[in-house]
């Protein structure tokens, strides 16, 4: 997958069977009508369609502390237990469907705690960032007519209407409006792409150097 610069400790994988716990407490916490745990576990290893991510922050390892005398370092070391391993945490989840070269998003979300933050969007990136080297040249999705925060994020990465399903929503019959993107290669879609990932990593940063911290 594309790599973020290695300043910042968020990065989009593949997700994994072991994810799948971590999945689902955000899934409950995003959704009205979540998918069940196994639906999860079909897509990621029957699903020959499916592609499948989670968003990751990396707790930064301890510090290097300043050499010593080599003899001083030696028995130090052999003295003091090793630094633990930089911890893993899953901020979010995402994926779409490869229709022959169009991806179809099927679900992206973030933990409750953490949206506002710009890792929605960090998502997102990643998801067509994959697709396209996946050999889509266009992503749809469909989102809740009243989503309207998700409705402006899409529409910042240039999807746009192209249909509507009426009460497609078994909770509420709320309609689904469909939204696509343009073709990925044409035009200037993708410089604008870099554009907002530009900004977006400058935001990240920023707020990362305020003081920001991800439990």
């Amino acid at each position: 997958m594309s790599t973020p610069p290695a300043e910042l400790p968020f990065y989009v994988r593949p997700m994994q069977l072991a994810d799948v716990p971590a999945v689902m407490a955000i899934e409950h916490t995003a959704f009205s009508l979540p998918w069940p745990e196994g639906a999860y576990r079909h897509e990621i290893t029957k699903n020959e369609l499916a592609h499948y991510y989670v968003l990751c922050f990396r707790s930064p390892s301890a510090p290097q502390q300043a050499r010593v005398s080599s003899w001083w370092r030696r028995l130090r070391d052999s003295l003091r237990p090793e630094a633990a391993a930089p911890r893993e945490v899953l901020l979010g989840y995402g994926g779409f469907w490869m229709m022959v070269d169009e991806a179809h998003i099927s679900t992206i979300a973030v933990r409750q705690d953490v949206r506002g933050r710009g890792l929605g969007e960090f998502l997102l990136l990643g998801l067509l960032d994959e697709a396209r080297r996946l050999g889509a040249q266009t992503a749809t999705l469909e989102v809740r007519v009243s989503n309207t925060v998700a409705r402006a994020l899409y529409t910042k990465y240039g999807f746009r209407e192209t249909g509507r399903r009426v009460a497609y929503y078994h909770d509420n019959n709320e309609d689904a409006i469909i939204m696509t993107t343009p073709v990925f290669t044409v035009g200037n879609y993708w410089p604008m792409i870099e554009a907002h990932r530009t900004a977006l990593l400058a935001r990240l940063r920023q707020q990362l150097k305020e003081g920001w911290q991800v439990e």
